[in-house]
């Protein structure tokens, strides 16, 4: 959904009368579908007081010292305090070493004058903890072992500083340029009541001995000046008030020998991070941005503080784990003896220092390490996987039944149609608009019966309104956000005046999930999903179009949990979609906003996107930043939200929408209809075929997925993932893979005659799944390619399984028959995997119901063999046919069963391809088999 124009803000905010609000809200969303964004808008580092004021610190030597006489060594965590030797203030450094080959570092005020926030319920347990033990200590330093031989923490005291070595080689240095900087919350000067300063002195007392202790000889703490900014700030025409004052938190980090670093979604920009000298630092705070400018830091709707670092010898990765603004400056080139280094430093408005050194070292030892704190990608229902069709908005249930048959009268799948805002009662989430849907029932009914489902849209802000239940609700029980004098938060949104639901309360996510009962969401059915938008929050009328930071969350300021917001809705409605059906469906839900650990409750897109060439080429790189941080579950609306794509554009978004995780069609209300079948027959036929290899490959992604789920690994991944040493590959975001064994080169350029797709791997061999021409790996291979073109290669040595015969939704697709596609490394062998269940339960997990096989092929025989002898689930599908990529042709070919059957299986070689296809060896896809090729 796209904001509101800042010309138009200041006259909603004069308007007295709702109908003048909602005039000029209408008109200010379709004259901004004519704008690029309005960075105007949105903060600059400059424009950030906090941000200016820790920016103008420069690089030297650090202010803190290690008092390594207070060390104390537990058997989870060894803690010192830190003096800051300018104002006195001591900190308190906790340091665990986690299991995994990770270190934990904790920074916070050793008494502060109230608690400072802490980010809850983003880890999912308490990480557990190895012994740490010292080896080494003198007055200067302190040696600890983080296991092995060769591992070790040092500790320096004067200035503070942490190197994490392995023998003789710095894996990484913690304030080794001396930005650490921890502005403690304090009482401000010119407000202090007698009783203020009688407590602060008897604070003052208690603490007196310590500083003693450690400042003796030294000179007095130097007095604090404050600075413009630090109690008040403003941004165009809104005033922050900051009762605790400044609170911001800086640090450093340095990794020698990197000259890559990946990470701290979202940005519409390139998937290497670039060097932000001389320009802004990237931005992590969610903020509602339409039609976002590319190559471009500005904080987009969500935030994963989550950044990788890589070369050819390691991959390690640094988790900040905090909720509030953030700016990550990344600074690249030489370390002190000529070796390239990055440095990157970290700075936030409030909170501690709590950060995660995940110390890999190989990318996908990085994704274990990172999914052991935060989860891993829900496993979503396989229909989820399929096609969606959406746009903002369809009309009425006729629309609706008239878009859905003109996919069956074109022959194109799909699995869901959605419903945007204009749905529901005036912008009553959980409503619908008696008059254009008068049976919502009705229709999820005749979507069932053919076996496809429905998403509407359920935001988080609401419409004040005293006939509205929802509002009532909330406000009798006192969940919604509260302002700064302690009234319930309202902004204006969609609905116009709005109220905001404190999802960070768990008596608020309790309630919000019980609204999704059938029994509560009338016209509800088992077959309608939800999406989450402008849950950042987006406040029309707020500071950058945003909730004010002074808001109240119980005890916490929202510039403390901002981060969270979108994260904790999208956790309430997807604990509803498990609830309604008693704990046993998988849910679905998009959002928009999301944090790290949003992978374990569904899917994100990545917003208002548009109809540009830049922007199909920008949904690449963005989702492989995204699947980096743990979130596979991400698409881009096909077609871009605004403007209105040409017939070319729409036909590659839909080529290369069909090869990335989450594949839905999108438009804003002002563009022109754009159904698959509405650009002639030929725009048609192309499009349709880019569904249909869609759903021939379910099984793959569905495969991925499962994997995902267990592993943490990412389903759409840069190439260097998997090829890891090869330094080609380090700076490619223009082409992907797909677990380990699909490799995608979409065409993203206009007029497009030609591509050059870098097939990855120093002795390994591509095919490209169309012809099944067969290439060398470890070089650029130039492509023609026409409109129908979409390059894809299966890596030899792989086996891969699609569902060739092709209906009108997934589940219709659900018995229906396997191809293996089976392409043979350069020695002959492959191997790959079948996972089945009943696609839509949590019965895989709780009574461990399904098949998971490994097929292999070697020594002229290709194999099924059970890889959960444990687990059970019928199925009626069966391998109908076997493609053998890069075969020799056999004499015979046949086919062995458990039970010691033996029969002839009818094959046919191609000798112009090397492809040997094997007919109908109709044994079950769940039983033991072999096929020898004689």
């Amino acid at each position: 959904m796209c904001t509101i124009a800042s010309v138009f803000v200041d006259i909603i905010y004069k308007c007295r009368i709702w109908m003048c609000l909602y005039r000029v809200l209408v008109l200010s969303v379709f004259m901004s579908i004519t704008q690029a964004v309005d960075r105007s808008n949105f903060k600059t580092c400059d424009q950030s007081a906090f941000c200016s004021r820790q920016r103008a610190m420069k690089p030297g030597q650090s202010s803190y010292t290690a008092l390594l006489e207070t060390l104390e060594l537990s058997d989870s965590h060894l803690t010192v305090q830190l003096l800051n030797n300018n104002n006195k203030v001591l900190l308190l450094l906790e340091l665990y070493r986690l299991q995994g080959n990770m270190t934990r570092v904790k920074i916070n005020e050793l008494k502060p004058i109230k608690a400072r926030y802490e980010v809850p319920d983003v880890l999912i347990t308490d990480p557990p903890t190895e012994l740490m033990s010292v080896v080494a200590q003198d007055e200067h330093r302190v040696v600890l072992s983080l296991g092995g031989e060769d591992w070790r923490l040092i500790l320096s005291a004067q200035p503070f500083r942490l190197d994490i070595m392995e023998g003789p080689q710095v894996l990484l240095s913690l304030n080794s340029r001396g930005l650490l900087a921890f502005e403690q919350l304090r009482i401000r000067k010119d407000t202090k009541s007698q009783t203020d300063t009688e407590e602060a002195g008897e604070k003052e007392d208690t603490e007196q001995h310590d500083k003693e202790k450690v400042s003796e000889g030294e000179e007095e703490a130097e007095e604090e000046v404050d600075q413009p900014g630090m109690w008040e700030e403003t941004f165009k025409t809104h005033a922050d008030t900051k009762p605790n004052g400044p609170s911001s938190i800086s640090l450093d980090f340095s990794l020698p020998g990197v000259e890559h670093v990946y990470g701290i979604p979202e940005h519409a920009d390139g998937l290497r991070l670039k060097n932000t000298d001389g320009g802004d630092p990237y931005r992590l705070y969610n903020l509602d941005v339409f039609q976002y400018e590319l190559f471009n830091p500005m904080a987009l709707y969500g935030a994963v503080p989550v950044l990788l670092s890589h070369n050819t010898h390691r991959t390690m990765g640094l988790f900040w784990l905090n909720a509030a603004e953030t700016w990550v400056d990344v600074s690249s080139g030489q370390g002190s003896s000529e070796v390239p280094q990055t440095d990157v430093r970290w700075i936030s408005e409030s909170g501690i220092i709590d950060v995660f050194i995940m110390l890999g070292p190989r990318p996908n030892d990085v994704f274990t390490q990172y999914s052991s704190l935060t989860g891993t990608q829900a496993f979503p229902p396989l229909s989820s996987l399929a096609y969606h069709q959406c746009r903002w908005n369809y009309n009425d249930q006729e629309d609706v039944s008239a878009v859905d048959q003109g996919f069956d009268e074109h022959d194109i799948p799909y699995d869901f149609i959605w419903l945007d805002i204009e749905h529901t009662d005036g912008k009553r989430y959980f409503t619908w608009d008696n008059n254009k849907f008068p049976q919502p029932k009705d229709m999820l009914q005749g979507l069932l019966h053919k076996r496809r489902k429905m998403v509407t849209i359920v935001d988080p802000h609401i419409k004040v309104d005293s006939s509205y239940k929802i509002h009532t609700e909330i406000r009798s029980r006192g969940y919604y956000i509260k302002n700064k004098d302690g009234g319930d938060y309202e902004g204006w949104c969609w609905p116009g005046n709005a109220g905001y639901p404190d999802f960070t309360n768990p008596e608020m996510r309790k309630w919000w999930a019980s609204m999704f009962a059938y029994d509560q969401y009338e016209g509800s059915m088992e077959n309608l999903y939800t999406w989450n938008d402008m849950n950042e929050p987006s406040v029309f009328n707020g500071p950058e179009v945003t909730m004010h930071k002074d808001a109240l969350h119980g005890p916490w300021e929202h510039r403390d949990i901002h981060n969270l917001y979108g994260f904790y809705v999208q956790m309430a409605t997807a604990e509803g979609q498990i609830q309604r059906s008693g704990g046993l469906e998988r849910p679905f839900v998009l959002t928009r906003a999301f944090f790290a650990g949003s992978q374990r409750y569904g899917a994100v897109w990545t917003g208002d996107n548009a109809a540009e060439w830049g922007h199909l080429k920008m949904s690449i790189p963005m989702c492989l930043s995204l699947g980096l941080v743990g979130i596979s579950f991400c698409g881009a609306d096909v077609g871009g939200f605004f403007k209105t794509p040409s017939a070319e554009l729409l036909v590659r978004w839909y080529q290369a929408g069909a090869y990335q995780p989450f594949f839905r069609a999108h438009a804003h209300l002002d563009t022109p209809r754009r159904e698959p079948w509405l650009f002639g027959p030929d725009n048609t036929a192309l499009i349709r075929e880019a569904v249909r290899q869609r759903y021939t490959l379910l099984p793959y992604w569905y495969l991925q997925f499962y994997h995902a789920q267990r592993t943490g690994q990412p389903v759409m991944r840069p190439l260097w993932v998997e090829y890891p040493e090869d330094i080609a590959t380090f700076s490619i975001d223009n082409e992907f893979l797909i677990g380990r064994d699909l490799l995608v080169h979409p065409v993203t350029d206009e007029r497009s005659s030609g591509v050059t797709a870098y097939l990855p791997g120093n002795g390994e061999v591509w095919y490209d799944v169309h012809t099944f021409q067969r290439h060398d790996g470890a070089q650029n291979l130039s492509i023609p390619v026409t409109m129908s073109s979409i390059p894809v290669f299966q890596r030899g040595g792989s086996i891969i399984c699609r569902k060739n015969r092709v209906r009108r939704s997934s589940s219709c697709m659900e018995n229906d028959p396997y191809t293996l596609y089976v392409a043979l490394d350069s020695q002959g062998k492959a191997e790959g995997e079948i996972y089945i269940d009943d696609g839509h339960t949590f019965k895989h997990k709780t009574d461990k119901q399904f098949i998971h096989r490994r097929l292999s092929f070697t020594a002229n025989s290709l194999s099924s063999s059970d890889l959960s002898p444990d687990s059970q689930f019928p199925t009626a599908s069966w391998v109908e046919q076997v493609n053998i990529l890069g075969a020799q042709k056999p004499d015979a070919v046949t086919l062995t069963t458990t039970d010691g059957g033996e029969s002839s299986v009818e094959f046919e070689f191609d000798p112009d391809t090397a492809v040997l296809t094997l007919r109908k060896p109709g044994v079950n896809a769940g039983v033991n088999w072999t096929l020898h090729l004689r």
